[in-house]
């Protein structure tokens, strides 16, 4: 592609974005499916002026991802402000562990059995398939951090640890390709490496990391007076960067590092403000703007703000808007890509995989592993539904083919994984508002009686 030929298609998506968005609002269609539909428009399919090819762009894709993952898995952290310790995080701790293991598993039998596909490649496709994604399921995530429904919560829990609870198991499929079936000594070593130190470390680096700096930085803008003027924007992205490298280097997982980094920020926002509100919700962001009067960046009466209140928020405030930025334009990208890509690598099969996970798997794990006191039955029934896969999934297969994934395989992994994806956006996507408007109204009337 010219440039030219990119900037002409990033312009007509975006106005198309922007002069459809009202009319979304109102319709049972996502932002993903529409640029789902409109990469495969301008791919091999439609116009043919894109072509992409999964396995020359794995490199360069894998960052991109990489990326966008990263930034939705901090911004999902800073929104859940509930202590760790609290019933609403048992379902997400519950659908990151016990749910997505049986995922796993039932997607490697239906690869298996009913597609006849290898049983390491198998346990590939289970391993990249059954993390939820935190980019896609933004509209079924919490809308802010006073946002408590079971729910929405659970679902931005599970999103923000399954996508580090998950890659141990793709490294775990990598491994059995390369080592056979007839060689498991290596099984201890990445038991070790990466389940007993790779995850816990991951979250205790990226926790400490969040908290520390929080406490430090509403410390520092409230002993200099400097509320407003600060680059919260520049902060977000070191605090994301800084917990991303430390915990790689130390060989424990990064993504969950990046979670538990905007967790720990936010529990520094609750223990310096002692306030049940966030402390956003009485600022308002002030991103990009080096100097503003304090009054300017408030929605309540400034004198009724403590200092820390006034700090936090603006600070929390910005960083919830940049990261929101970055999510969506990065959403927009990927899933665009994705449908330009679509056409080289469209599986058939991939229908009954998809649905087998979507209506089967997910669904009938849910209602197993997770208490009637936990959640109730509409709610299990919405959890089990909203499994939805994503830019995650894309990352994990981009990183299996730099990784030693075996050329006689190549084909059916991208083919199945690129297919599920789609289907996924279009199946969820179509479905998402209908079913979560309903569920609101019922709620409503529940609160009402």
């Amino acid at each position: 592609m010219s440039f030219i030929l990119c900037m002409t298609v990033l312009g007509v998506l975006l106005m198309l974005l922007a002069l459809t968005s009202s009319s979304l609002r109102w319709l049972p269609v996502t932002t993903s499916a529409v640029c789902l539909g409109f990469g495969t428009g301008i791919g091999p399919w439609g116009l043919d002026l894109v072509q992409l090819d999964i396995r020359d762009a794995r490199h360069w894709l894998e960052r991109l991802t990489e990326v966008a993952v990263l930034f939705s898995l901090f911004n999902t952290g800073i929104k859940l402000r509930l202590s760790l310790h609290r019933k609403a995080w048992h379902s997400a701790y519950l659908l990151a562990g016990p749910v997505m293991l049986a995922s796993i598993l039932g997607v490697c039998l239906v690869a298996h059995y009913l597609l006849e596909v290898p049983w390491a490649i198998a346990l590939l496709l289970g391993a990249m398939l059954s993390p939820t994604d935190p980019v896609l399921a933004g509209l079924v995530q919490v809308n802010n951090a006073q946002d408590f429904d079971r729910v929405r919560f659970g679902l931005s829990g599970e999103a923000g640890l399954n996508d580090g609870t998950a890659f141990p198991f793709v490294i775990f499929a990598l491994l059995f390709l390369g080592h056979g079936p007839s060689d498991f000594t290596w099984v201890q070593g990445w038991l070790l490496k990466n389940l007993i130190w790779g995850v816990p470390v991951g979250l205790l680096i990226g926790y400490g990391l969040g908290r520390g700096v929080g406490h430090l930085m509403i410390y520092l803008r409230i002993k200099n007076a400097d509320s407003t003027s600060s680059p919260n924007d520049f902060l977000a992205l070191a605090l994301i960067a800084v917990a991303y490298v430390v915990a790689e280097g130390l060989g424990a997982y990064g993504f969950l590092s990046v979670f538990a980094a905007g967790l720990g920020l936010r529990r520094a926002e609750v223990r310096t403000t002692q306030s049940d509100l966030p402390s956003e919700h009485v600022t308002k962001p002030v991103l990009g703007h080096m100097d503003s009067d304090p009054r300017a960046a408030t929605v309540t009466r400034h004198e009724e703000l403590s200092e820390s209140q006034l700090a936090a928020g603006v600070m929390m405030g910005d960083m919830l808007a940049f990261g929101s930025l970055v999510e969506r334009a990065m959403e927009v990208l990927l899933i665009t890509l994705l449908g330009a890509a679509i056409a080289l690598y469209w599986d058939w099969r991939a229908v009954g995989l998809g649905l087998a996970l979507f209506c089967v798997i997910r669904p009938l794990s849910v209602w197993l592993l997770i208490s009637g006191r936990l959640l109730s039955r509409p709610q299990k029934a919405l959890v089990g539904w909203f499994g939805i896969r994503g830019i995650g999934t894309l990352y994990y297969l981009c990183y299996a083919l730099s990784h030693g994934l075996p050329a006689e395989a190549v084909q059916t992994t991208i083919g199945l994984t690129l297919s599920v994806v789609a289907l996924s956006i279009l199946l969820h996507g179509i479905s998402i508002q209908p079913l979560l408007e309903r569920y609101e109204r019922s709620m409503t009337n529940d609160q009402e009686k």
